[in-house]
C-alpha cells in the first residue's frame, strides 16, 4: 500500500530481457533507504518487488502482463520514474491510499499551465469512466491527484509547480501514456 507521494525521480539505468521477464534497474537515493529485498516499491504508480539493492540502485524483475497493462512496456533507458516506498504501520498518509495494481492506461489529451498551475486532460477506456468522480481521487503515474473535472470523455487534473517539477508529469506530451489507478473508495462505490 501506497499514499501517491513520490519521494523522488530516477531513471532507468539498464532494462535486460531475462528469462521471460524484463530485468529493470533504476537509480534512487533516498528511495534506497531502509530498502531491502523482497520490499514493495511503487514504480511509476506500479507496485514492484525489489530483486536486488547495489550502488544506488533498485533492480525490479518486471512480467509480461505487467508490461502489457503499463507504461512500463514502453520504459526507456535514462528515462524518468517516479518512486514511492510502502507505507509502514504509523507513516503519515498525506495523498490517498494506492495499491499499486494500475486500472488501465490512460492517455494524455492535452496539457497546458493555467493560472501558475498545470492542467492535464486524460482520456481513459470506456469502461473506467464511471470511476471519474467530481473531487474524487486519482493516482497517475503513481501520483495522487484529485480529479478537477470530469466530461464524457475525459477527466482533468491540476498539478502545482513543485508537484510538476519533481516527477515525471513535466516530461508527457500529448498522446503520452499514464499510468491511471481510481481510487479505493470510488471504485466501490460504482459497483
Amino acid at each position: 500500500m501506497f499514499t501517491g507521494i513520490v519521494e523522488e525521480l530516477g531513471r532507468i539505468k539498464r532494462l535486460a530481457p531475462r528469462a521471460g521477464v524484463l530485468f529493470m534497474e533504476v537509480s534512487a537515493e533516498k528511495t534506497l533507504l531502509d530498502t531491502k529485498i523482497g520490499d514493495s516499491i511503487a514504480v511509476n504508480g506500479v507496485c514492484l518487488t525489489v530483486v536486488s539493492v547495489a550502488n544506488s540502485t533498485l533492480s525490479f524483475e518486471v512480467v509480461s502482463q505487467t508490461l502489457k497493462t503499463t507504461n512500463l512496456g514502453l520504459a526507456k533507458v535514462g528515462q524518468a520514474m517516479n518512486l514511492e516506498r510502502s507505507l509502514k504501520l504509523g507513516d503519515r498518509i498525506s495523498g490517498h491510499f494506492v495499491s499499486g495494481h494500475i486500472d488501465c492506461l490512460g492517455r494524455m489529451r492535452r496539457k497546458f499551465l493555467r493560472n501558475g498551475a498545470w492542467e492535464l486532460e486524460i482520456t481513459v477506456p470506456p469502461p473506467f469512466r464511471r470511476y471519474c468522480l467530481p473531487r474524487g481521487s486519482v493516482a497517475i503515474n503513481g501520483i495522487s491527484l484529485t480529479l478537477a473535472r470530469t466530461t464524457a470523455n475525459f477527466f482533468a487534473v491540476c498539478i502545482i509547480p513543485h508537484t510538476f517539477k519533481y516527477t515525471n508529469l513535466s516530461s508527457v506530451y500529448p498522446a503520452g501514456q499514464l499510468n491511471v489507478e481510481f481510487d479505493l473508495l470510488a471504485k466501490r462505490a460504482a459497483v
